[in-house]
């Protein structure tokens, strides 16, 4: 295949993988996020303390971390086309990478929260701050520059992800390799196709690491 044959293949690939990794971690950041939070409240000792909640959140966090993804999307494939009516493509794909990612960001989240200074928590409970405001203002903040850097891995493990989901009707990069590269025996086009996606974690892993430095670096200014 000439470059000129690969170079509109490799273009499209690209687009949909960036627009299958992109959505999905917004909807995994929108549901990941507050779980992450909630295993800490309710945690033992935690400012909503129910062993229950904590227990079940956790039940559930633990499945969706251990099911492997490819086993994920197929099981998904009846709630994927209810969501968005088919699935197969781009867009199909968001709701099994989303569903695969959340339990595994709610537990960077955790670990990032746990990491406050309690003494700082304790310092606003005693000015009379709601759990909310503990949330907003000093849990948040403080474990930023760790939630981003937890943003960056599970952006990174969420390319990996789209790779398989191409395998399955979910475009991207993968399904191009699996379709031009590996079916028609074209090594130059998984190789390329490869480097493509080594690219983008580097990019992505790059900026991540930038946005932690500088959220680090106010941190410590603004204290």
């Amino acid at each position: 295949m000439t470059w000129s044959e690969m170079q509109p293949l490799l273009t499209q690939g690209t687009l949909d993988t960036l627009y299958m990794v992109l959505w999905s971690t917004l909807v995994t950041v929108a549901g990941g996020l507050p779980l992450g939070v909630l295993l800490v409240l309710t945690d033992k000792g935690g400012l909503l303390q129910n062993t229950v909640v904590n227990k079940v959140i956790g039940v559930i966090v633990n499945i969706g971390r251990s099911l492997p993804f490819i086993i994920l999307l197929i099981a998904l494939i009846p709630f994927t086309t209810w969501v968005v009516g088919t699935f197969i493509g781009p867009t199909a794909m968001i709701v099994p990478l989303a569903v695969g990612a959340i339990p595994f960001f709610a537990r960077l989240v955790e670990t990032a929260i746990r990491e406050v200074d309690h003494g700082l928590v304790e310092a606003v409970q005693s000015m009379g701050g709601s759990i909310p405001t503990i949330v907003r203002k000093v849990l948040l903040p403080q474990a930023l520059p760790s939630i981003v850097s937890g943003v960056t891995t599970t952006l990174i493990v969420l390319i990996g992800y789209s790779a398989m989901a191409g395998a399955v009707g979910g475009e991207g990069l993968g399904s191009k390799a699996v379709t031009y590269g590996f079916q028609r025996f074209d090594n130059q086009f998984m190789l390329i196709t490869v480097a493509l996606l080594i690219v983008i974690v580097s990019v992505i892993q790059l900026i991540g690491d930038l946005a932690v430095r500088l959220l680090a670096r106010r941190g410590r200014t603004a204290s």
